[in-house]
C-alpha cells in the first residue's frame, strides 16, 4: 500500500495541503507536527520540518522510521539559478545535490559525502514523470526538470548564485532538498523535489521574495496534491 509523505520547511508550504488532507490526526516527533490522513485518495503525511539541512533530513527520516512512508515528496519555494526560469516557474527534480558540501581536499567532487557512490542523488524517474504531468496541469508550459542545489544559504547576492552555478549547473537553490533526497537515497524510498521560484536570486530576492513567497508556494502545493492524486 503506497503512504506519500511530503515535507515542506515552511508553514506557507504546507497549509493548503493540511487544509485538504481528510481524517487528519496530528502527533509530534522532535518538535514537528506530522499530519496523517489522506490527500487526494491517497494515505499521506505532512509536515513542516523547518529550515535548513538538518531539521529535513531528521523530518525525513521520521517519515521513514516512524509512518513508513514509501514515496517521499520534498515540495516548496526556490531561487532561480537560470535565466529561462522566471518568478512562479516549477522545478522537478532529476536530482539533487549539496552546493556547500567540500571535501575536495581529500580528494572528493565538489558537494560529495563521504561514503555516498553518488554526487548527485537521483530523483525516482516514475515520480519525476508523475511531478512533471502534474505540475503542467498546474502551470502549463512553465515546467523543468533538471538539478536542485541546496545548502544553508539564503541567496540573496549575484555573486552567490553565479558561485553556486559553477559548482552544480543546478537551476534552482534551496535549503532542504538534497538532505531529503540524501535520506531517501539511504532509506531506499522513491523521491522527488518540487519548487517553485520565488526569486531570481540575482540581487533581485529582498525584493521579490516576500511579494511572490504565498503565490509560489500555494502553486508547489497544488502539484503535490494533483502528485498524490496520481500515485493513488
Amino acid at each position: 500500500m503506497k503512504k506519500l509523505g511530503i515535507i515542506g520547511a515552511m508553514s506557507v508550504e504546507v497549509a493548503l495541503l493540511k487544509e485538504n488532507m481528510e481524517a487528519m490526526q496530528v502527533s509530534t516527533h522532535a518538535g514537528m507536527e506530522f499530519c496523517e490522513g489522506k490527500l487526494r485518495g491517497l494515505d499521506a503525511v505532512v509536515v513542516q520540518c523547518g529550515v535548513g539541512k538538518v531539521n529535513a533530513a531528521m523530518c525525513a527520516q521520521i517519515l521513514c522510521s516512524v509512518f513508513g512512508v514509501t514515496h517521499l515528496v520534498n515540495t516548496g519555494i526556490a531561487g532561480s539559478l537560470n535565466a529561462e526560469l522566471d518568478i512562479g516557474d516549477l522545478v522537478v527534480s532529476r536530482d539533487a545535490m549539496y552546493h556547500d558540501f567540500d571535501c575536495v581536499h581529500f580528494g572528493y567532487e565538489m558537494g560529495k559525502v563521504p561514503g555516498m557512490d553518488v554526487v548527485a542523488f537521483p530523483a525516482d524517474k516514475a515520480m519525476m514523470d508523475l511531478a512533471f504531468a502534474a505540475a503542467e496541469t498546474v502551470n502549463p508550459g512553465h515546467t523543468r526538470v533538471g538539478r536542485v542545489a541546496s545548502g544553508d544559504l539564503f541567496v540573496a547576492r549575484k555573486e552567490a548564485k553565479e558561485a553556486i552555478i559553477a559548482k552544480t549547473q543546478a537551476y534552482c537553490t534551496e535549503m532542504e532538498g538534497a538532505a531529503i533526497a540524501q535520506t531517501a537515497y539511504r532509506n531506499r524510498v522513491p523521491f522527488v523535489i518540487l519548487r517553485a521560484i520565488s526569486d531570481k536570486a540575482d540581487n533581485s530576492a529582498e525584493m521579490d521574495y516576500p511579494t511572490f513567497e504565498a503565490i509560489a508556494a500555494r502553486r508547489c502545493a497544488n502539484v503535490a496534491m494533483n502528485l498524490a492524486k496520481e500515485l493513488a
